[in-house]
């Protein structure tokens, strides 16, 4: 019998059906991995094991009275970006340490009400900012992956959603929410050899997720397989009327689509994406990808998207501005952290507030965002990166037009490396951005990206490629995962899974 750990998300919901598991025993063996392996990794800031158990338990009674959700039973990660009722939410803060939502968001109530077991809150880069999930208060996550040829390196798993990556990736859920404002889900699940998908802008409620740039923010899921990923997506997704931005749309059966064929479709390549000094396995890897779907029977073209080469300076000078808008908010007064004031300065309350609660990173961004929004500088830097954005936005609806269309997806690298040591790079926060150099480009459009696990470098390390697609066609997104994930047939394990010992924490 397979191990429940090893089930995939769809294998979990089968034996379920067939009660050849419990609800319980399910929630029990995740329990028991995140026990053994959460020490080193730090995946999980927090495990609520009793109210899991008692959910599972609560599902098992659903699904023996024929009243099975389509999520019955499975256990997840949630990233510590979502508020969930009577469960500490921290935004790996300090500043939002002690916080507990009296209520749960959109997206986690939709996942509770298909019958979703919750395992705990995943870790993440603080507010959702960063590229290597090593700025979190809790601590940096460790990738579950090691080099081939240098194993006592400790690897990043990429951010700001590397929690939930090296979660699923370790065996520790089997599928996890996730947020994308400029990468998020797509880098991490690259770098730990998972699916990740973004949806488009809209499809799934922003409301009760801690903003980080809200015309960016996206929530999506994280999962071992394309169908997982597109399983979850369907729960998440739906109109609110809580959330301004909800786009009020009819939600698919995604994981349907996933058995698609592909043939016929026109599958963009973009001249613009080939980078000088990208590695040579990268491109090996894209044209992989791309034969792959040749020989399912898609066509290649060549496209350009001429102005994506401004997509990384455009979008940090528009997310950090987002971010100290949002960010003003936490000033010790309604909520959260609060360091006492000297002689009744109130002034003096905020100044030491935000230095005590922000991290290095947070705060670098609140300073790059409040001066592109100061007076003087708003036009030349915030207004003109806009203007940018609508450039970028028309190039991509030019190549998915409705009428004539170009293409009907675009496939590029989902990343320019694979994972990098937690000691490299953290010195230069440039070298950090550019990690987010291939995925930016989707969170500025509004449009769905998925990666998906194709291949190995040359130590051994997962590497991704990325489906984009037009808005709301997020069924033509995963029927392009998914042949290039059975093209693909990954089925490399991470150290951890593969009988290694785990190292002790620190």
């Amino acid at each position: 019998m397979t191990r429940p750990t090893d089930f995939t998300l769809r294998g979990a919901l089968d034996a379920l059906a067939a009660r050849e598991i419990s609800a319980e025993e399910l929630a029990r063996a995740h329990l028991d991995a995140i026990e053994a392996l959460n020490p080193r990794l730090n995946a999980y800031v927090a495990v609520t094991g009793e109210r899991a158990l008692e959910r599972a338990r609560a599902s098992d009674a659903r699904r023996a009275r024929g009243e099975a959700g389509p999520l019955e039973g499975v256990p997840l990660g949630i990233k510590d970006l979502f508020c969930t009722e009577g469960v500490r939410t921290t935004a790996g803060s300090r500043i939002l340490g002690d916080f507990v939502p009296p209520y749960e968001s959109t997206v986690t109530a939709n996942l509770l009400r298909d019958g979703a077991v919750f395992l705990g809150k995943t870790n993440l880069d603080e507010f959702a900012m960063g590229s290597s999930n090593t700025t979190s208060a809790a601590g940096p996550v460790e990738n579950p992956w090691n080099r081939r040829n240098d194993p006592d390196t400790r690897l990043v798993p990429g951010g700001s959603s590397g929690g939930s990556a090296a979660a699923v990736a370790a065996r520790l859920a089997l599928g996890a929410t996730a947020t994308d404002t400029g990468g998020s889900i797509r880098q991490p699940a690259a770098f730990c050899g998972i699916a990740g998908m973004k949806p488009t802008y809209g499809r799934c409620s922003r409301w009760g997720v801690v903003a980080f740039a809200s015309s960016l923010d996206q929530a999506g899921p994280m999962a071992r397989t394309v169908e997982d990923c597109a399983t979850l997506l369907r729960s998440m997704s739906g109109f609110d009327p809580k959330d301004s931005t909800s786009a009020d749309m009819p939600v698919p059966d995604f994981a349907a689509a996933c058995g698609r064929s592909v043939k016929g479709l026109r599958i963009g390549v973009p001249c613009e994406y080939r980078l000088d000094g990208m590695p040579a396995e990268i491109e090996a890897l894209w044209q992989q990808g791309l034969e792959w779907l040749r020989e399912a029977g898609a066509e290649t073209v060549e496209i350009s998207l001429p102005h994506a080469k401004y997509a990384l300076p455009t979008y940090y000078i528009v997310a950090p501005a987002e971010a100290s808008s949002n960010l003003a908010r936490y000033d010790g007064v309604r909520y959260g952290l609060r360091v006492e004031e000297r002689d009744g300065d109130l002034q003096d309350l905020y100044e030491r507030t935000r230095a005590a609660g922000f991290g290095a990173e947070v705060k670098r961004r609140i300073m790059i965002g409040t001066y592109v929004l100061s007076a003087g500088y708003y036009d030349a830097y915030y207004l003109k990166a806009q203007k940018v954005r609508a450039l970028i936005k028309r190039d991509f609806d030019e190549v998915f037009a409705a009428s004539g269309a170009k293409v009907d997806a675009i496939v590029t690298p989902a990343t320019p490396s694979a994972a990098f040591g937690m000691d490299e790079k953290q010195d230069d926060p440039v070298a950090m951005y550019l990690n987010d150099v291939f995925t930016v480009t989707a969170n500025l459009a509004g449009l769905p990206g998925l990666s998906v696990p194709a291949g190995l470098d040359t130590q051994g390390l997962p590497l991704g490629l990325q489906v984009i697609g037009r808005a709301f066609d997020e069924e033509t997104v995963f029927a392009v995962g998914a042949a290039l994930e059975r093209a693909a047939a990954f089925e490399a394990l991470p150290a951890v899974m593969a009988g290694k010992t785990a190292r002790a924490a620190g």
